[in-house]
């Protein structure tokens, strides 16, 4: 019988105790379907809860485990994937309403690599419309677990709130904009956004393909690490996925930070940004710095022109994705989504030609960085802990959706790895976030860096009250 509180275990730690036949697969799934059944109502991560899979892998996971053919880290442990991940046979929405009867006649890369690895897929998490900024009208918003008056994030908002409340052990979610780090900040979870190219987005839908980045969101940077290592890599189905070795992101953690190079820019770190936000973010350093970091100061380039022509940008690549249902289901569309589409019909060559000089001019400048340290410390965003209320008036305030974006989107730009870690709280309860940020593919110092501050603190250990 799975122990009590086992649903706040992180991953690792969960499938220690699976593959040493502590707990059992079958009764942890169950556990953790119960949980679900029972919490997830006010909740609303889950937009479909795959019951009778999941009892089917972990069975089938129980007697591989029995005999001792173990696959690897997350052999027997219960997951959930955003649902814009193609599930075969199962319903892959992607929060629109045109796909409410999707059924995909085969499964996303990470998904058949979760299954292969032995992995238990609970269900679809819910997301954004689309996965851009706001959900379809008929779907309710996932919830943030720690208070109910504070924003769950976006577009991976199911993902974050699961995975914080013990609905599953660790999830996927998608970044165009911030879409991993946002949720990972907003519900005290260690978010990885890959390396672009890093991992297949072959069955993903589409929002922005260029900026698109897959990637776990876990308890730990340790967790994360371990999930990566079963979703990157080449694959014959998309020639974007890079063709470089996958390392073992867990080996080496124990290394720490001693020696490794941060870099801090205190203008960009501080401009615009609240003072919560930026005490967590020194504190953070402190941290890093009494393990052995090297901090030196760097000059960051100035990401404004760029933040500002996301939005246009991933319009264009938007607006090609669904050429073939909009205009033509335009009905069908929620405000946001048909907005963005809009913007981009209406931009011209010329315009997005100069945006895509910009952004190879700026991801160019990024790169010069990391020619003198390893790693950059930045907050998760401008305020530490957003409000429902002051994200409704976002779009009333031209400059707040570019202060929003403006430690996210550039790495999205620019294609870099990013390491959401929980950092502190709010005087209200809720979470506080910084993140790292590496080189181009050199994803196993940061959950290196992360696991060294992860042993110094305790922020990811912390759990909201479900």
């Amino acid at each position: 019988m799975a122990p009590r509180n086992v649903h706040y275990l992180e991953l690792l730690d969960v499938a220690r105790r699976v593959q040493s036949k502590e707990i059992s697969p079958v009764e942890l799934t169950q556990a953790q379907l119960k949980r679900i059944t029972a919490k997830d109502g006010k909740l609303n991560s889950y937009a479909r809860v795959t019951s009778e899979l999941a009892l089917k892998q972990a069975r089938q996971a129980e007697r591989e485990i029995a005999r001792g053919a173990i696959r690897g880290p997350l052999h027997g442990v219960p997951i959930a994937v955003k649902d814009l991940c193609y599930t075969k046979g199962i319903v892959t929405a992607a929060g629109m309403a045109i796909n409410a009867r999707f059924r995909p006649k085969h499964d996303a890369t990470v998904v058949a690599r979760f299954a292969h690895a032995g992995a238990i897929l609970l269900g679809k998490l819910q997301m954004t419309e689309g996965a851009f900024a706001e959900h379809h009208p008929e779907t309710a918003p996932p919830v943030n677990p720690w208070d109910a008056g504070h924003w769950s994030g976006a577009s991976s908002s199911g993902s974050g709130v699961a995975t914080a409340a013990g609905l599953c052990y660790a999830s996927l979610g998608s970044d165009t904009g911030g879409s991993i780090r946002f949720p990972s900040a907003a519900n005290g979870i260690t978010g990885l956004k890959p390396t672009w190219g890093r991992v297949s987005r072959y069955g993903v839908f589409d929002l922005a393909p260029t900026l698109d980045h897959v990637g776990p969101m876990c308890r730990s940077a340790a967790d994360t690490g371990a999930v990566l290592g079963v979703i990157a890599g080449a694959d014959a189905n998309d020639p974007t996925a890079v063709p470089l070795p996958v390392p073992n992101y867990l080996a080496g953690l124990e290394r720490g930070v001693r020696g490794l190079r941060i870099g801090v820019d205190a203008r960009y770190n501080s401009r615009g940004v609240d003072d919560v936000m930026q005490a967590a973010v020194e504190a953070a350093l402190q941290v890093l710095r009494a393990a052995g970091a090297d901090v030196r100061k760097v000059r960051f380039p100035e990401p404004k022109q760029v933040v500002e022509e996301w939005l246009a940008h991933c319009a264009v690549e938007t607006a090609h994705v669904h050429r073939d249902t909009y205009p033509a289901q335009k009905d069908r569309y929620g405000p946001a989504l048909s907005g963005l589409i809009e913007l981009g019909r209406g931009l011209s060559a010329m315009a997005y030609q100069e945006i895509l000089l910009h952004r190879h001019d700026f991801a160019g400048r990024v790169r010069t960085v990391f020619e003198d340290v390893d790693l950059l410390l930045i907050p998760a965003q401008a305020m530490a802990s957003p409000t429902l209320k002051q994200m409704a008036t976002l779009g009333q305030d031209p400059n707040a959706l570019a202060t929003l974006l403006r430690f996210s989107a550039p790495f999205d730009l620019s294609g870099s790895p990013a390491l959401t870690l929980p950092a502190g709280f709010t005087r209200a309860g809720t979470p506080v976030a910084v993140q790292l940020i590496g080189r181009h593919f050199e994803e196993d110092v940061l959950v290196r860096a992360g696991h060294a501050f992860q042993r110094e603190t305790d922020w990811h250990r912390r759990h909201p009250t479900v």
